[in-house]
């Protein structure tokens, strides 16, 4: 594949599946050719590109395993190669609750990885291109509301690579790159509620008490709105648990 003329490109992290996979799909209905990132599915990665491409959009597959430096990096000159830039960094690989995972995994994973791409993919980046962080309200708001014992670790690093990224938005904008965060109530049918489900059903329980959760499909759509509409820099979207934003110290 190649690029005949200079295309809105887009990577997509933990794009194989869930939130990441929707997300790729309706980046590339907006126009954007789309880099379907992922660690190990590449059967899964292959099949959203194959999906784009049948509506007749373009897209890659390109396997990196965010928590590993050479890994980003050897991504990273590969994009740098092949397309020379990108338009929208989409930081939506996270985990943590995974079986065997350390106890410094989450915040090398959520922090660090978040945070090296970031600065990776910086000499890459267009003017008025952009870098969106998903997260969780139980991420955006710890501290200020109570998070499932479990999810504690995974709540705790995601917030401070959100921390880390608002740090770096001076420097961004002078490079004319805007940063969105998109938090989410718990999203149903993603990977993350079924590892809290099996770990702490109630915890789950008492987020669908509050109110339906938000789908996979609806989240999707507003990592979209928050990646092509015109934003200030820093500027959160949220996505269902009415609740939190009651009472709290919100960042806009």
């Amino acid at each position: 594949m190649t690029v005949d003329t200079v295309e809105r490109i887009a990577l997509v992290t933990g794009a194989s599946r869930g939130i990441g996979a929707e997300v790729a799909l309706q980046l590339a209905s907006a126009g954007y050719l789309v880099v379907v990132n992922y660690r190990e599915k590449r059967a899964r990665a292959e099949k959203v590109v194959s999906e784009i491409e049948s509506a007749g959009s373009k897209a890659l597959a390109l396997q990196a395993d965010l928590a590993d430096a050479k890994s980003v990096e050897a991504m990273v000159a590969l994009l740098a190669d092949r397309f020379g830039h990108l338009d929208l960094v989409v930081l939506n690989a996270s985990g943590g609750l995974e079986l065997g995972a350390g106890p410094d995994y989450a915040m090398q994973l959520n922090r660090d990885a978040q945070l090296r791409l970031t600065k990776l993919a910086q000499p890459l980046m267009r003017r008025t291109s952009r870098i969106v962080f998903v997260t969780s309200h139980q991420a955006h708001f710890v501290g200020q509301k109570p998070v499932p014992e479990d999810y504690e670790p995974i709540a705790l690093s995601k917030r401070a690579g959100e921390d880390g990224l608002r740090a770096l938005i001076p420097e961004l904008q002078r490079q004319q790159i805007d940063l969105a965060v998109v938090s989410g109530d718990m999203i149903d049918g993603t990977i993350i509620v079924r590892l809290l489900e099996r770990r702490d059903p109630d915890a789950v329980a008492v987020r669908r008490d509050h109110g339906v959760l938000p789908t996979i499909e609806e989240f999707a759509q507003v990592v979209v709105q928050a990646s092509t509409t015109a934003i200030e820099s820093g500027q959160t979207f949220y996505v269902g648990g009415a609740d939190y934003l009651q009472h709290s110290e919100i960042e806009h």
